[in-house]
């Protein structure tokens, strides 16, 4: 959205460079035996509220074919670690006290921002209600909640950030599950033919690069000389990055000089979750497929352990399609393991629910975004702890790079609106600076003492830092950004090896 931007304030004098062979991101179909299924962004979350979600606008416009998903039924469909299908007298008191938190908790959010409070973990909310999720089917309904939503569990979760959630105040509850076989990312790429040259649905722009894997950007008051995979170097006088904060937080991509210690420190302190949807194929269903039957949890003494499925039968009648969602630590476990033995793990969970006299699936479908190098995950959370201005350096330009991304919507981080909409801002943001010289950029004015590029030292009153002095302070400014960098290093290194199967 932010060349599209740029083109619509006459600035058509740019190149996008895309790591992979289409447009779309973190939106992204295949076909599954004979299906369109999206791994990626699936639903148009935020529907029938005060505003307009701009994405629904899109997929109004585009004609995108949806199902509106109907979340209420699904205190009628929890299944037992016996595989009892349990009656709702017995779920609906849990569901009950699980709304009433909820509530609770936005209240209690908005009480902490509206006084200026320290920021609390959704759990630490849980507990001032009085509700500690222990039992197999309290868990489940707390992951259906939240990790369900956010993919990352309540405990390490931002109470004043995430709650109310945004999305859902400002555009309405409703959530549709896009079900196009032209996929989702028909958006963008209908979006990409109104600015770029086109013949049919094919675009043949040659502003428009694909398969450009960015390793190495240079970056001067000068310009931006940016280097790729296949050994093609770009320059421009300014960059706009919307690589995904797990792209951020690698080391795919080098800068010359090194960006400063303010944006690396904002990059590690957020979380880019893991949504991994396993999608199978069987040669008949055998689950339930009546109104109100779409979605249905399964209670497990380990918390995230296969709970959340949805059958497609409402959005493609007769494909005998299911497809069980799991999150975070179970996503990056199983990431790990082969599609053979995940399969297995699903097999007994499945056969528990509906009987051993169940078929084999006909195909599986485990998507990895973990470990995809271009992605480094599928969305980001907000984290407990990180304040607004920590989001303010998050989408800071350093120099004449700019940042975008859904990891740079401070409302609606995550969500595919909010990826639009920090494209537009980003790309007026820098609109400003070529045009009207407006030029916008965060110094680290709160640590100026860990900032290489500060040149002068604060004490009551400010002294010229030069001489001997000032090298050792230099030095020593170095010396902590590598300690820290090296750290970040040393520790990802480890938990990589410690997730390693054994």
């Amino acid at each position: 959205m932010a060349a599209k931007t740029l083109s619509d304030h006459g600035i058509n004098d740019f190149l996008i460079l895309e790591a992979t062979d289409k447009i779309g991101g973190r939106m992204v179909s295949t076909d599954f035996s004979g299906y369109t299924v999206e791994i990626g962004a699936n639903w148009v979350e935020g529907v029938g509220g005060k505003h307009v979600n701009p994405i629904w606008e899109l997929a109004k416009r585009y004609n995108l074919r949806m199902s509106k998903s109907n979340f209420d039924n699904i205190s009628s469909n929890v299944y037992n670690e016996e595989g009892r299908l349990l009656p709702l007298s017995e779920t609906k008191p849990h569901f009950d006290i699980a709304d009433a938190c909820q509530s609770y908790l936005d209240v209690l959010s908005n009480s902490l921002n509206a006084h200026d409070e320290e920021d609390i973990s959704l759990t630490t909310g849980q507990r001032l209600f009085g509700l500690i999720p222990t039992s197999p089917l309290d868990m489940a309904i707390d992951y259906s909640y939240y990790d369900f939503e956010i993919a990352e569990p309540p405990r390490v979760t931002s109470l004043k950030n995430v709650l109310p959630n945004p999305t859902f105040v400002e555009y309405g509850d409703d959530e549709y599950f896009v079900c196009d076989k032209r996929g989702y990312s028909y958006i963008p790429k209908q979006l990409a033919k109104d600015f770029l040259k086109h013949e049919n649905e094919i675009i043949i722009d040659p502003r428009l690069q694909l398969q450009k894997v960015v390793r190495h950007i240079e970056y001067s008051a000068n310009g931006v000389r940016i280097e790729t995979e296949d050994n093609s170097t770009f320059y421009s006088k300014y960059a706009i990055l919307s690589v995904s904060l797990g792209v951020l937080k690698s080391r795919l991509i080098t800068y010359q000089p090194d960006l400063p210690y303010w944006k690396i420190k904002t990059f590690y302190q957020f979380d880019m979750s893991i949504y991994t949807k396993i999608f199978l194929k069987f040669p008949y269903t055998f689950w339930l497929t009546g109104p109100g039957t779409e979605f249905f949890l399964y209670t497990d003494d380990s918390r995230g352990y296969y709970t959340y499925w949805q059958h497609l039968e409402n959005e493609y009648p007769g494909s005998n399609i299911i497809f069980v969602t799991v999150t975070d630590d179970e996503s990056r476990r199983i990431e790990q393991q082969s599609d053979e033995e995940t399969k297995g793990e699903i097999m007994q969970v499945l056969r528990k629910l509906f009987g051993k006299d169940i078929p084999e699936p006909e195909n599986i479908l485990v998507p990895r975004w973990w470990k995809n190098r271009l992605h480094g995950g599928s969305y980001t959370n907000w984290p407990i702890g990180v304040s607004e201005a920590d989001f303010d350096r998050m989408k800071a330009p350093v120099g004449p790079l700019y940042f975008t991304g859904e990891h740079t919507s401070s409302n609606f981080n995550g969500y595919v609106h909010g990826a639009y909409l920090a494209g537009i801002a980003t790309a007026e943001t820098l609109v400003d600076c070529i045009k009207y010289k407006k030029c916008k950029e965060i110094t680290s004015n709160d640590l100026p003492w860990m900032n290489p590029n500060t040149t002068q030292v604060t004490n009551k009153t400010e002294q010229t830092c030069n001489g001997v002095c000032c090298k050792a302070i230099q030095q020593e400014r170095e010396s902590l950004r590598s300690f820290y960098i090296d750290t970040i290093d040393s520790l990802q290194h480890a938990l990589t090896n410690k997730c390693k199967p054994s």
